[in-house]
């Protein structure tokens, strides 16, 4: 089925309703990857006969390019870090974190000393103007000299000398005052520059450490990948030699009828009466529609599917507690809704010549698309054959289905208490 679309590169509107997300994905890889195969083959047939000319050469000179060489006439490279003068990478995050955290702090350093600057000039502003206080009252001395020159000059000597006694220690208060401010600032940007290489230093062990904790992650999800890859292919090996499968299939329908000795030929099926339509206007490209009645659903599983004893348990001896008839998708999910996670059932597809698995999820429904051309049972999108529905039950009771795992086949759903929704199919 997977080759015929491929090589249509067509799928029906009923064969798409049945897929899943992951295997409608996998198609349209699968058909992508077909497509370009094609175009490459297509590009190489029309270069070869000539269809297609290559552009001509521009004229005019050739870019080139020349590589620097070393003594010893070969390619010169450096690598950082190789030479004894190169810094290590610790060293040069470490230089220019310090720089980092050497200029921040000397910009709130420069902030703050304003700030103190400010403060001073506004508590000492009283003795930046004493001089001209200073002259105001020389003056007033003046003028009192003339009125009482003997008695004033003695107390106007005094005044002078307090007044300046009292300037100088005020200037010395300012002085100090300064000394302190100056001190507590560098005081301060030393100990802010060393807060803020501690948090740059922080902030890039936790970015390398979330970088390297990815790559480990990434790592891990990868082998994981190509060892479930591995095994697939291992199984996909041990189980497609097609001489095995014909062996067993004869070997296990001769012992559900009772020969002992002959060998039961199993039926010839018949061909497909299926209507073809042309979708396409080219001329000879015809498609097969994938839509059968329910009449030619059960005629092809009484025909093909019955003498191999499809929808059986393993050993032949009875019908399988999880196949079901013909019943649609809607159906299918009212069955399983009333079950847990884990539940699952295989049903005759109402659409196409195959079957679908249900599966029951935490809070939806996946329904996978079972290939059963070429003698084979398989998963669409999938490289695993199995020879008959049970091996592949089997097979995924203890493998998931999908590589993100999850999708493991628990516990079989059953018929209706009531009645059985594959009658038809055996009478």
């Amino acid at each position: 089925m997977l080759q015929q679309i491929l090589t249509d590169m067509f799928i029906a509107p009923e064969l798409l309703a049945e897929l899943n997300e992951d295997q409608k994905q996998v198609l349209f890889i699968k058909m992508r990857e077909e497509q370009v195969r094609r175009w490459k083959e297509r590009e190489t047939r029309l270069e070869k006969d000539g269809a297609i000319q290559k552009p001509p050469k521009k004229a005019g000179p050739v870019k080139s390019i020349q590589w620097l060489t070393g003594l010893d006439n070969d390619v010169w490279v450096w690598v950082m870090g190789e030479h004894p003068q190169d810094k290590a990478y610790e060293q040069i995050c470490d230089d220019i974190i310090a720089q980092r955290a050497t200029l921040q702090a000397q910009k709130e350093a420069e902030e703050l000393r304003a700030k103190k600057e400010a403060e001073l000039v506004k508590r000492f502003s009283s003795v930046l103007t004493d001089p001209e206080l200073q002259l105001r009252r020389e003056e007033e001395v003046r003028q009192e000299q003339t009125r009482q020159e003997e008695t004033r000059q003695e107390q106007t000597r005094q005044a002078a000398a307090q007044e300046k006694s009292r300037v100088e220690e005020e200037l010395k208060k300012k002085e100090v005052e300064v000394k302190r401010a100056e001190e507590e600032v560098r005081r301060l940007e030393e100990k802010r520059k060393q807060e803020i290489y501690m948090d740059l230093r922080e902030v890039k062990e936790e970015r390398d450490d979330q970088h390297w904790q990815d790559s480990l992650r990434k790592a891990k999800a990868a082998d994981l990948h190509r060892r479930s890859i591995a095994k697939q292919t291992r199984e996909d090996h041990r189980r497609r030699s097609v001489k095995a499968l014909a062996q067993g299939r004869v070997a296990a329908v001769a012992k559900a009828f009772g020969s002992d000795n002959k060998p039961v030929i199993l039926p010839k099926p018949k061909p497909r009466t299926v209507n073809s339509v042309i979708l396409s206007a080219k001329q000879g490209v015809q498609r097969t529609m994938s839509t059968s009645s329910r009449e030619q659903v059960i005629r092809w599983f009484q025909e093909e599917q019955l003498p191999v004893r499809a929808g059986f348990e393993k050993d032949h001896s009875r019908i399988a507690p999880w196949f079901h008839g013909i019943i649609s998708r809607q159906e299918a999910e009212d069955l399983l809704g009333k079950e847990a996670r884990g539940h699952f059932l295989v049903r005759v597809s109402e659409k196409i010549r195959g079957y679908v698995l249900s599966y029951r999820c935490e809070d939806s429904f996946e329904h996978f698309l079972v290939d059963a051309t070429e003698g084979c049972y398989m998963l669409l999108g999938h490289q695993m054959k199995f020879g008959s529905l049970a091996e592949l039950v089997e097979y995924h009771e203890g493998e998931p289905i999908t590589m993100s795992g999850g999708q493991q086949l628990l516990q079989p759903c059953g018929q209706k208490p009531d009645s059985v929704d594959y009658a038809e199919l055996f009478t």
